[in-house]
């Protein structure tokens, strides 16, 4: 079973938003770094980049496949994780702490369509 931690939303494209006041740190679980397998790349997008609840925003390149990001929020693009240029492989190691953008939230409430720990865990065993 994949490590589910929580306090955190997660969304059915398997990322997840940790908040913190009005920002949101955006990554991938570790049900989907699993998934993925080795991480080789990611696709971030820029500091100032808007982004919306259910768009793309990204990409995780893996050596098995490559899969879209999909934003659980809508915000501005405060910050990326530019560790993961020269490391990507972070993202295997610990997803969580390895997030991939830092959001300005612009609706904190969004994340009330989103799942508890309890209810990912539970679908990800579906």
């Amino acid at each position: 079973m994949a490590k589910v931690i929580e306090g955190l939303y997660y969304s059915e494209s398997h990322e997840f938003v940790r908040v913190e006041g009005d920002f949101g740190f955006v990554g991938i679980t570790d049900y989907a770094q699993n998934a993925l397998g080795n991480v080789v790349y990611v696709d971030m997008p820029d500091v100032d980049d808007e982004v919306e609840a259910g768009e793309e925003f990204g990409a995780v390149e893996s050596v098995k496949a490559a899969s879209d990001l999909i934003s659980p929020v809508s915000g501005t693009v405060v910050e990326v994780n530019e560790a993961l240029d020269d490391q990507p492989e972070l993202i295997n190691q610990d997803a969580f702490e390895n997030w991939i953008i830092k959001v300005q939230l612009s609706d904190p409430s969004e994340v009330n369509n989103l799942m508890d720990a309890k209810a990912y865990a539970a679908f990800c065993e579906k």
